[in-house]
């Protein structure tokens, strides 16, 4: 078994790391409190024109055909440096595949280029609403056909990327009388679209650069091409969909962890207490072994979570163990990193206070923890039936 990288694995892990570095871990902190004067989408832009923005798409649709293992290794180091440019790349990536795997030929043509190139700054993914986070199949948001054209009402929240995103996936109930989970397609909604209205921004506690927002559907009329997919068959993509994007979002927490681990280790390193450094107690060591081994654990499971996609093989509770371990693993590297600092690593002198703060909604968004449990065992109960 070769875990390593291949040749333009390799060259991409490091192109993200180089980039990272030099563009977006200097201006992470001003970023975090406010100070944006348009560098978040100047970044943004850069990164499509390296193409990050597309990993995992097609050529012939401006990506870079690189697959599923780079996207993790690029989110991971992106991730680093700053969450907020991750998580917008992230979800960029996932609106991206949603469109090659579901669209027609005409959708793929007119979309991806876009999210690819940087000409969209970003592509949202609106699924989440008020009464319908863990539990998607409780949607409200309705589509109602009228003559050539949809019409959406309804509301979502939590949406990434919000108002600048050039496009929106969207899923909303089409058959109401159909069972929980049933009766619900696929749409694309560009912004700009009449009854398309972007909602409050959420005051989070973390990943502050990327904007995440309400957004209301009020008798939104969009055209009848505009169904992506099935009819009545949207709820199997997203499941499908939110699969793939734990990948990008463990990935994401395994390079916060990382971040907050290696900068606690280097202040081990230069921390005197007691007539020597602090790296040499015992205390701090287990620290830090301990972490760097959850953090290389996390690493092999979002591995073998992105190979198995890449390879078209079932995946999904492998990313689900990958998401849990990864992200719950990063919060743990934050809180550890922020007792090796001590008081430090409470101040904003220092980046683990970000950090933490940016960590912890990994293990929240594209599905809780406890939902990545519920995925796992119920993989694990289906393979015991019948023997």
């Amino acid at each position: 078994m070769n875990l390593d990288l291949n040749e333009e694995q390799k060259l991409i892990q490091d192109t993200a790391r180089e980039f990272s570095t030099a563009e977006l871990a200097p201006v992470a902190a001003a970023l975090d409190q406010g100070q944006d004067n348009g560098i978040f989408f100047t970044n943004l832009k850069k990164l499509a024109e390296l193409g990050f923005m597309g990993l995992n798409i097609k050529d012939e649709y401006g990506g870079s055909e690189a697959g599923v293992v780079a996207f993790s290794v690029a989110m991971t180091e992106i991730a680093r440096a700053c969450a907020s440019t991750a998580v917008t790349v992230s979800v960029n990536n996932m609106v991206g595949e949603v469109i090659q795997a579901l669209g027609t030929e005409e959708q793929k043509q007119r979309y991806i280029p876009k999210i690819c190139s940087g000409e969209f700054a970003a592509g949202a993914f609106a699924l989440t609403e008020p009464g319908a986070g863990s539990d998607p199949a409780g949607m409200l948001t309705t589509a109602r056909s009228d003559g050539d054209t949809w019409v959406l009402n309804g509301s979502k929240i939590f949406i990434t990327s919000a108002p600048y995103s050039g496009i929106f996936v969207v899923w909303a109930v089409t058959d109401t009388k159909a069972a929980k989970g049933k009766g619900i397609s696929t749409f694309l909604v560009e912004a700009g679209t009449p009854g398309l209205v972007i909602g409050k921004r959420e005051e989070k506690m973390g990943q502050h650069a990327s904007s995440t927002n309400e957004v209301l559907f009020q008798d939104c009329r969009i055209p009848g091409d505009a169904l992506m997919g099935r009819l009545n068959e949207g709820f199997r993509v997203a499941v499908g969909e939110l699969a793939g994007g734990r990948i990008g979002i463990g990935s994401l927490g395994l390079g916060l962890g990382l971040a907050a681990m290696d900068h606690a280790t280097r202040y081990a390193l230069d921390r005197s207490q007691f007539g020597k450094k602090i790296c040499e107690f015992e205390a701090i060591q287990w620290k830090i072994a301990d972490m760097y081994t959850r953090l290389e654990a996390a690493r092999l499971l979002l591995m073998n979570a992105a190979f198995r996609k890449e390879q078209g093989r079932p995946f999904s509770k492998e990313a689900s163990m990958a998401k849990v371990f990864a992200t719950e693993s990063a919060n743990m590297a934050c809180y550890e990193a922020m007792q090796i600092l001590g008081g430090y690593g409470y101040t904003r002198d220092y980046p683990i206070e970000r950090l933490s703060r940016d960590a912890r909604i990994t293990s929240i968004y594209e599905g809780t923890s406890e939902i990545q449990r519920l995925i796992i065992s119920r993989e694990i109960l289906r393979s015991f039936e019948g023997h």
